[in-house]
């Protein structure tokens, strides 16, 4: 479990870091949105969308980082700017990462009580980070309490982009790892230009490398004063394949459902099978961001047996991946108000609609039906209205039971 602590703690940390701009993290609660400038109203809720359309991202240009950014997006840790773009290229700033790591902590309420709010800190250019950052001191203050700002710092330096080797120390530290980094001091680095690490900070390089936080460039380089940006954190940090915490619900912006899809989706709604044998059905927003084989795809390109991924906001599913194509034969069971159904050339029934009530909203899923399809409960003959449990394979239904 500690090691499972560490690798989620890192991620969460680390993705935080992403967080739209200094408007959506460095002033802590700000009704502006992430528009880049730095300042938020000072104390009210973000009204927060999840856009993953983002205009600046192309799939093909941006094919290293495409993926990696919209999954993360998907969590709805960041979520871009208010023109619609995501800027990838973007540096991530100290303070930023600061209040990140606070949060990450969970010490946000005590960042946030008056006498850390109201705090004097005797950096250099406090008077700086108080006038363009004031919701930012009480997280600087217990950053400084808990030693994730190193105790010989004299300014905090806010706008300054966040290196490689300062994310990498605040990373390690996030995890806890200080010790273990500080044991690791005398650690031969394998990189060419190792002698521009200071000595104080070759223990947390060797163990950001160790715990693949970050790695060296193919040059055999670390550079250490290089920038971080957007693209390139989202990108190291989906490589950690860890989920956020939050899971386990259907309407928060964190939230997670994987299993298998029992019908092909049609657009108004998908259903999965969970691993504990519950169907779920998640209403799909218009604007659903669907990857399917490693490709943006549209939703009705997933189908029945393919393993997902759904993100959730405001219990619409907002993303979904294809974690696992479907193999030759999947099996499902449903159970639903039928609501309409046609006929072929034969006179047989081709399709079934079902509605289900999903959290006091209506949803619809349409199966096809097998020709040779039984029909049991009931008088037998099917109708509008009737409540009926299908099942089939591979999203053709080969039985149906009248229920009511």
């Amino acid at each position: 479990m500690k090691n499972v602590w560490k690798k989620t703690a890192v991620t969460a940390l680390a993705v935080s870091m992403l967080a739209g701009s200094a408007a959506g993290v460095a002033s802590a609660k700000s009704n502006h949105g992430n528009n880049g400038n730095g300042k938020g109203n000072g104390g009210a809720k973000a009204n927060v969308h999840i856009n993953l359309n983002f205009k600046d991202l192309n799939e093909k240009q941006m094919q290293w980082a495409y993926a990696h950014i919209i999954r993360l997006a998907a969590q709805g840790v960041f979520n871009g700017y208010d023109d619609g773009s995501f800027k990838p290229g973007n540096n991530i700033s100290r303070v930023e990462t600061i209040v990140a790591a606070v949060r990450l902590l969970g010490l946000e309420a005590e960042a946030q009580k008056p006498e850390n709010m109201n705090a004097t800190l005797n950096f250099k250019d406090f008077d700086q980070l108080k006038k363009k950052y004031p919701n930012a001191v009480g997280y600087v203050a217990v950053a400084l309490k808990n030693d994730l700002i190193g105790e010989d710092e004299t300014s905090i330096q806010p706008e300054k982009p966040a290196t490689r080797l300062w994310a990498s120390v605040l990373l390690v530290k996030g995890l806890k790892l200080g010790d273990e980094a500080r044991a690791d001091m005398t650690a031969s680095l394998p990189f060419k230009d190792s002698k521009e690490i200071p000595a104080g900070s070759v223990g947390y390089v060797a163990v950001a490398v160790e715990k693949g936080i970050v790695s060296g460039y193919t040059d055999q380089t670390f550079k250490p004063n290089k920038p971080v940006t957007r693209a390139e954190l989202a990108t190291i940090l989906d490589r950690l394949g860890v989920e956020l915490p939050g899971q386990g619900n259907t309407d928060t912006v964190n939230a997670a459902v994987t299993g298998t899809v029992v019908a092909n989706v049609y657009g108004s709604s998908i259903t999965v099978q969970k691993t504990d044998g519950t169907n779920v059905t998640i209403p799909v927003a218009s604007d659903v961001f669907v990857f399917r084989n490693g490709v943006k795809a549209s939703a009705s390109a997933i189908v029945a047996g393919d393993q997902v991924l759904v993100r959730t906001y405001n219990g619409q599913a907002v993303f979904i991946e294809v974690t696992k194509l479907a193999s030759a034969t999947t099996q499902f069971t449903d159970a639903g108000k039928v609501s309409a159904f046609t006929f072929d050339a034969q006179g047989r029934i081709a399709t079934i609609s079902l509605v289900r009530d999903v959290n006091g909203t209506s949803s619809t899923v349409v199966y096809n039906v097998d020709p040779s399809v039984s029909i049991t409960g009931g008088s037998g003959v099917l109708a509008v209205n009737l409540v009926v449990i299908v099942k089939g394979e591979n999203s053709s239904v080969k039985q149906i039971q009248i229920t009511g």
